[in-house]
């Protein structure tokens, strides 16, 4: 194997064993969700209750509360009918940082209401905090 592609596949394997594409994609996505005024004190102090949370065994700390999550899906739906599009839904988890460019979502057919979308938020954020606490 060549060098360079040798270093690539180690540097690779470096980063999905500590999940460091998924905290990156995290931090962006919250980033620009609540857009701050002082964006790196807020990464800092953002990674520090990720660190806290991590050896203290608490709970992962949240970024979104729910205001956030009705917030944000109220915006997708400017009908006020209660639901969204599952493509909307796909979209909000991508920006989100919950859900990858290559993730394959199946959509069921069923309309996303807004506690379909709440509970998708959490569950995918607990993944990711429990992938953390491995790593």
């Amino acid at each position: 194997m060549e060098p360079c592609r040798d270093r690539e596949l180690k540097a690779r394997e470096y980063l999905e064993k500590h999940k460091i594409m998924e905290l990156l994609n995290l931090l962006t996505s919250a980033l620009l969700f609540f857009r701050p005024r002082k964006p790196r004190d807020y990464l800092i102090a953002t990674l520090e209750r990720l660190r806290i949370a991590q050896v203290t065994g608490v709970s992962f700390p949240i970024f979104m509360d729910n205001t956030n999550i009705v917030a944000m899906f109220e915006m997708m739906d400017s009908s006020n009918r209660g639901i969204i599009s599952f493509v909307q839904y796909k979209e909000a988890l991508k920006s989100l940082g919950l859900c990858s460019e290559n993730e394959v979502l199946k959509d069921d057919g069923h309309v996303i209401t807004l506690e379909k979308f709440r509970k998708e938020v959490d569950k995918r954020f607990q993944a990711i905090w429990s992938a953390f606490n491995n790593t």
